[in-house]
Parts: structure tokens; C-alpha cells; sequence
């Protein structure tokens, strides 16, 4: 007779140190158990209150039973097993509950590799989380919900709607999924070249709602995290590394960019020596595996250059100003013309950038954009009229949308006037 194997005895852990496992396995386990529930069950609500369910149990129970070794193989066995159970007493077909039951059932079991159909779950999950049959806000949401595992009432928090409402909101959101018959899959050939800047638009998207000034930072770590899940199931894709990198890159100065007193800095105001090292050195890691030209890698290569510059006067603006020449044909929009005008006025003097700004202006979509009149507030100063300077940032910061603008802006012009 074989003698039956016993379980290892773990040592309890403290609360302090549980509740810290079960933050760091949810970041990567969350996901993977909603992703893989919703591929066995196609049941976005089960998933989903599983994998919470599997981590209030994980905090419940480790503080005395201690860390397993493998804490995403627990919380998936955990969340398998009260799926299976909430099935069987709604009588759900025989089929879903023999596939849940062929989920790893150890908690000793090894955590699955890339490639394996658990890591691809996850990005079928962003892929469907992200498909252009939802509204954007939609989009963002059930990303944010379901990938990132963000609580509901965060979400609508910092997507400035009750918490009601969001809930409405994800419900539809997952209605409309199963009412239209959204594949939940990645598409391949022509399909996901289509599909692809959909997907990259919405990492875009939650990333800059968390730069922006009164911004949510929340929004650009979790962006930054789905960019290094998405770069690591698509190792292939240029603009995925791209966008990676892009965020890296402006991610790194987070910790420089606000004074002592909380009031926003200027790029050449930063001191770079607080900038993230070791952010920029993966960026540029990332951007070394671009092989293809797109909005994104032009938009990394700009942020590379300030990245990699030792100070503000060693600034390769030339190198950006033709950079952003390029984005202006591939993606025109007044963001990237009014940053072109900046390029241009610090490359080859501010009577170009000026030029440049007119130019941008004459073409319309412009108007009533308060940075406009802070780029030429600040073109204007380089030319030495620091009174004219003075005033047009005033105007800017009466236009703000901001109060960190705002404050910004008004410093600027009370240094000029001083």
C-alpha cells in the first residue's frame, strides 16, 4: 500500500503580512480566476464573485493557517470550488461543472506558464472587456472591474458617477456582451489588426485620466500594469511594446512632478534625480523591440528623448520636433499640434514655434483650449516680452480645467511679472 502524502503545515502569519500576500496574489491571480471562470462558466457575475470570494477567504484563513506556497493555485482551487457549488445548486448543465472540476484542483499544483490556456483566458478577457460594440466609458470600466479587479464604488469614484449608476452601467455592459454575441476570444489575422488599437486606445485612455493633473494615479498604475500583461501575451506586436514604453517613460517622472507644497512642476523645474531609474531603463527595453513605425512608438521615441536627456538644456529637441512632424501626418489632433508648436519654438527658436501655433490655430479645433494660450504664453516669454507672457498665461489659468493648472499657470505669471 501507498502511503498517503501529508499536507505541508505552514506557520501562521500575522494579519499585517496576510493581508499584504493576498494584495500581491490578487494583482496577478484576480484576472487569471475571472478569465478562466468566464471561459468555463461564460458567467461574468459568478466569475467575478468567486475570485472576491477566494480572497476574503484568503484573509480570513491565512493569518492562521499561514501563506500557502503557492497563493494563486489556492485562491484558484477556492474560487473553482465555490463556483462548482453555487452551479450544482442552480442545477446548471452537467458539462460546465465536469470542465470546472478539471481546474487545478491542488493548491500544491504549479502556477500555469505562458501560453497555456489559463494566460491566454486574460487576454481573451481584455480583447472582449474591450470590443467597439461597448461604449468607451463602458470599455474602461468593465476593464477596470474585471481585468484589474478595481471594487465598484472606486470605479465610479473616479469615473464621477454614483455607485449605482456605475453598477447599471457594468450590467449593461456585460448584457450587451452576451446579447450581441461577443466572442470571447482574440482575434487573429485582419480582425486583430483592427481590433488591436481599440484595445491600446482604452490602456491609453486610463493611463492619461491618471497623469492628468487631478488625475487619479490609481488609473495610470493599473494602466501601466495591463501594458506589461499585454506586452508579455503579445511580445510580437510593435505598438503594444510601444505603448509600454510610452507609459514607462512618462510614469517614471510621477514622483518629481509636484513640489513639497503639492503645486505642479514644469519638465525643466523637476529634479531628475527623484525620476524613476529603473522604469526608464525598462521603457527603454521595450522600445527596442519596436520594429514598426506607429503613433504609439513616435509618441515613445518623444518621451524617450526627455527621458534620456541629463537636463532640460540637453533636451535632443531637433530629434523631437521631427517627431512630432510625423504624428502630425499619422495622428493629427490639436494635442499633438500644440506640442509640435512647443517642439519647434525650443528646436528652432520661438518665432517658429509661433509660426507653427498660427498655423495649428488657422486649421480650427483650437478654440477655447486653455493650453493654446499657456504654449503661446510661453513661446511669447522666450521671445523676452515677459509682461505680454504675463498676461496670456492669466488668461490660460482663467480657462483652466484644473485647479493644479490653474495654480501652475498663475505661478508662471506672477514669476514673469515679478
Amino acid at each position: 500500500m501507498s502511503t498517503p502524502q501529508r499536507r505541508p503545515v505552514r506557520t501562521p502569519a500575522p494579519a499585517g503580512a496576510a493581508a499584504a500576500a493576498v494584495a500581491a496574489a490578487s494583482v496577478e491571480s484576480y484576472p487569471r480566476i475571472v478569465a478562466t471562470l468566464i471561459r468555463v462558466t461564460g458567467d461574468w457575475a459568478l466569475a467575478e464573485d468567486c475570485a472576491q470570494e477566494s480572497l476574503a477567504v484568503a484573509l480570513e484563513r491565512w493569518p492562521a493557517d499561514g501563506v500557502p506556497d503557492n497563493p494563486g493555485g489556492w485562491l484558484m482551487t477556492v474560487a473553482r470550488n465555490r463556483a462548482i457549488d453555487l452551479l450544482r445548486r442552480a442545477t446548471v448543465e452537467r458539462r460546465k461543472l465536469h470542465d470546472l472540476a478539471l481546474l487545478t484542483p491542488d493548491d500544491a499544483s504549479p502556477e500555469p506558464e505562458v501560453g497555456q490556456d489559463v494566460v491566454d483566458d486574460r487576454l481573451r478577457l481584455i480583447f472582449t472587456c474591450c470590443h467597439p460594440a461597448l461604449a468607451l466609458e463602458a470599455r474602461v470600466a468593465l476593464t477596470l472591474r474585471t481585468v484589474c479587479g478595481v471594487p465598484t464604488a472606486d470605479i465610479a469614484r473616479l469615473l464621477l458617477v454614483s455607485e449605482s449608476t456605475m453598477t447599471r452601467r457594468l450590467t449593461r455592459a456585460r448584457t450587451r456582451i452576451a446579447q450581441a454575441g461577443i466572442p470571447y476570444r482574440v482575434p487573429s489575422g485582419p480582425a486583430l489588426t483592427e481590433r488591436l488599437p481599440g484595445v491600446l486606445a482604452v490602456l491609453y485612455l486610463l493611463f492619461t485620466r491618471g497623469y492628468v493633473a487631478d488625475g487619479e494615479p490609481a488609473f495610470a498604475d493599473e494602466a501601466v500594469r495591463l501594458a506589461r500583461l499585454l506586452a508579455r501575451l503579445m511580445p510580437d506586436q510593435s505598438e503594444v511594446a510601444a505603448l509600454l514604453a510610452l507609459f514607462l517613460f512618462q510614469h517614471s517622472r510621477r514622483d518629481a512632478r509636484r513640489d513639497a507644497a503639492g503645486n505642479l512642476l514644469t519638465l525643466e523645474r523637476q529634479d531628475r534625480d527623484r525620476w524613476d531609474r529603473a522604469a526608464i531603463a525598462e521603457g527603454l527595453a521595450a522600445l527596442d523591440r519596436v520594429r514598426h513605425d506607429g503613433p504609439y512608438a513616435w509618441q515613445a521615441r518623444i518621451a524617450a528623448c526627455h527621458a534620456t536627456a541629463a537636463s532640460a538644456d540637453d533636451t535632443d529637441w531637433p530629434t523631437i520636433a521631427r517627431a512630432y512632424d510625423t504624428l502630425a501626418d499619422l495622428r493629427p489632433s490639436p494635442v499633438i499640434a500644440l506640442n509640435r508648436a512647443v517642439a519647434h519654438g525650443y528646436a528652432y527658436g520661438p518665432a517658429a514655434g509661433l509660426v507653427v501655433l498660427d498655423a495649428a490655430r488657422a486649421r480650427g479645433g483650437l478654440d477655447g483650449y486653455p493650453l493654446t494660450v499657456a504654449v503661446e504664453a510661453d513661446l511669447v516669454a522666450q521671445q523676452g516680452d515677459r509682461l505680454r507672457a504675463a498676461g496670456l498665461f492669466r488668461e490660460a489659468a482663467a480657462a483652466a480645467g484644473s485647479t493644479a493648472e490653474r495654480r501652475a499657470l498663475l505661478e508662471r505669471a506672477d514669476d514673469l511679472a515679478r
